[in-house]
């Protein structure tokens, strides 16, 4: 018999769609895929030596279990000259993704009950780490007309006795929001606990990102290094916590986790202090595709209400075409051969939605487009 906390973890849809395009693929047929969020272009070579240099020299083996010091000394560096924010490299714990920092969190900060407020829509995770670690998910909807933005008065409205924190998410996944200021600060000052995943930063289009950190030191904040840098399956990621945590993190990290991997902590460093430049160029990209993407959706009559400004996401309402998500995107996948995330994998509130990522290449947007146009036109999608 499964445990019963595993059956209610929901599966993430976006990579069901991801595995039925690969047997798809399997079988002949070419499938272009902006279901996942992953970038296209090449780790910066940087990064690549450094871990190669480390491999050379034997740098593979268990590390402390809070990171290498060099790499922590690094994203502190980081954050001081980001965001003007003093970290102690004490408060860091680096771990194989921001996922198992995410995991480690939930597991140290709820008691069962405990109630964890999110955005609907949300990154489609968030809610099973919460439900795992014995925390109840607290949903506040945001929306297209509001521009998806999450606000204070909104988070204060959700508290309740049992409320110990709230996760904001900018920018955000799946929405490509990114977060007001003011909504940041004001949401800080609610003395609710602050989870800022901050795994998009480097990837906003529209003025700077912003941390939590710059508004309350009573926050986590999760990182990583998968989207700015290119570093997916590198698995590479980080937790920002406040010291009196830092201790519980660190032992569950020893006896779940270990380590990350030596090689590509070193690599890590690299990604830090060289490639500055190398973030500016992929975001360059990112954003030539993005401001090619939403003029073209509109005028194949999806809804984009206000133009996303980070990630590499846009959440376009398709209510047009259909009710249910989950069938529309599978229709797309078998007929036209184009991977989207259904909305619904985000939450209700992303029902009627698909999430078209744009970590790929001009030609490959502008083919899949076609293909959903010429699949649209036929009468596709009409339920």
């Amino acid at each position: 018999m499964v445990a019963g906390r595993t059956q209610h973890i929901a599966p993430f849809l976006a990579m069901e769609v991801l595995e039925r395009a690969q047997e798809i693929e399997r079988g002949g047929a070419g499938v272009i895929h902006l279901e996942v969020g992953e970038p296209d272009l090449p780790t910066p070579q940087p990064i690549v030596e450094a871990a190669t240099r480390a491999i050379t020299d034997g740098r593979t083996k268990y590390t402390h279990s809070l990171g290498l010091r060099p790499l922590r000394e690094a994203i502190a560096d980081h954050y001081e000259s980001t965001y003007r924010v003093r970290v102690s490299p004490d408060q860091i714990l680096v771990t194989a993704g921001s996922s198992p920092a995410l995991l480690l969190l939930c597991l140290t900060l709820l008691e069962p009950g405990d109630e964890v407020i999110l955005t609907d829509p949300c990154y489609a995770c968030y809610p099973n780490f919460v439900r795992f670690a014995g925390g109840v998910p607290v949903f506040v909807r945001i929306t297209e007309e509001g521009g998806f933005q999450l606000t204070a008065e909104a988070v204060r409205r959700a508290v309740t006795p049992r409320t110990r924190a709230v996760v904001i998410n900018s920018p955000a996944n799946p929405t490509g929001a990114v977060l007001d200021p003011l909504h940041l600060a004001d949401i800080a000052e609610l003395g609710v606990w602050v989870i800022s995943d901050e795994i998009y930063h480097g990837l906003t289009y529209a003025g700077r990102d912003h941390s939590i950190l710059e508004c309350t030191d009573r926050a986590f904040v999760l990182n990583g290094f998968s989207k700015a840098y290119a570093m997916t399956g590198w698995r590479l990621g980080y937790a920002i916590a406040p010291p009196g945590f830092v201790r519980s993190l660190q032992t569950l990290h020893q006896n779940f986790f270990i380590s990350a991997n030596e090689f590509v902590q070193w690599a890590g460093i690299a990604a830090l202090r060289e490639c500055t430049q190398d973030v500016a160029r992929m975001r360059a990209v990112f954003d030539e595709r993005r401001c090619f993407l939403v003029p073209r959706l509109r005028e194949m009559g999806f809804g984009v209400a206000v133009e996303p400004t980070g990630a590499f996401y846009v959440l376009a309402n398709a209510k047009r075409f259909c009710t249910k998500s989950y069938d529309f995107a599978f229709d797309i996948l078998e007929h036209a051969r184009v991977g989207l995330a259904p909305g619904i994998d985000f939450g209700d509130g992303g029902e009627g939605y698909l999430r078209f990522s744009y970590a790929n290449s001009m030609e490959n947007l502008a083919e899949a487009l076609a293909r959903i146009q010429r699949f649209l036109e036929s009468g596709g999608g009409r339920r």
